[in-house]
């Protein structure tokens, strides 16, 4: 882990230098919605608050398809939740933790690749978010994360690793030791105290509430433009 000069801290264990990005493509383009929906305010993670560290797996080789997707390794939410996450941080930090970010806001076109990359029998089980209906990532509500141990920095011990397609992956999965679970369940219980629902198959994902009221995007992130300041209510209660 390295510190930058922005003071946003990234782990880059699994950064490959020379790997290049998988070009994502959507030929067909996002579903049609009806609506009406809130308007995007999609923020950058870390710029609310730099001790939210970030392992953005999808912008290296360390991924289940085995390339880089993204060409920047940024994380983004839409407004109430990332505030509703630097809460959550905030929380960790007095049991001797803090959030470590692999996945925020996701464009379309990379769940379309997804879905194209992964074999029939991982669709049927949920793995991957169907292109057609979109993902809870397409709207900035969705976050993947773990923990950080903050007198080491080192990512904390699951029952499974990040993007793992088993049964371990489950939020409910009896095995691994009892600090392992302990620290998913401490993991789910103060997202959930911030209005964060987990996936039923994945410990590390989690759904910010009102997820329906925002539009499906497909916007890259360099494309991405907006305010990065906070109030200090909207975070501290």
């Amino acid at each position: 882990m390295r510190v930058r000069a922005t003071g946003e801290r990234v782990c880059h264990a699994f950064r490959r230098k020379n790997a290049r990005p998988v070009v994502a493509t959507a030929p067909s383009g996002p579903p049609r919605e009806a609506g009406p929906f809130r308007a995007a305010d999609l923020v950058e993670i870390v710029k609310l608050d730099p001790t939210i560290l970030l392992d953005i797996r999808y912008a290296t080789s360390n991924n289940f398809t085995g390339r880089p997707v993204y060409r920047q390794a940024r994380a983004f939410l839409q407004r109430p939740a990332a505030e509703a996450l630097v809460r959550v941080n905030r929380s960790l930090h007095a049991k001797g933790y803090g959030l470590l970010v692999f996945d925020g806001y996701r464009p379309w076109s990379v769940t379309k690749l997804f879905w194209d990359v992964t074999a029939p029998d991982k669709r049927e089980k949920g793995f991957v978010a169907n292109p057609a209906k979109g993902s809870k990532h397409n709207r900035g509500a969705a976050v993947d994360l773990s923990m950080y141990d903050l007198s080491t920095g080192r990512e904390v011990g699951m029952p499974s690793t990040y993007d793992e397609f088993s049964d371990r992956a489950g939020p409910d999965y009896k095995g691994g030791t009892d600090d392992e679970r302990a620290r998913r369940n401490l993991l789910r219980a103060e997202m959930e105290k911030e209005g964060f629902t987990v996936d039923p198959g994945e410990w590390w994902h989690f759904n910010y509430r009102g997820w329906e009221r925002y539009p499906i995007l497909d916007i890259p992130f360099e494309k991405i433009r907006g305010q990065t300041t906070v109030s200090r209510d909207s975070v501290a209660r």
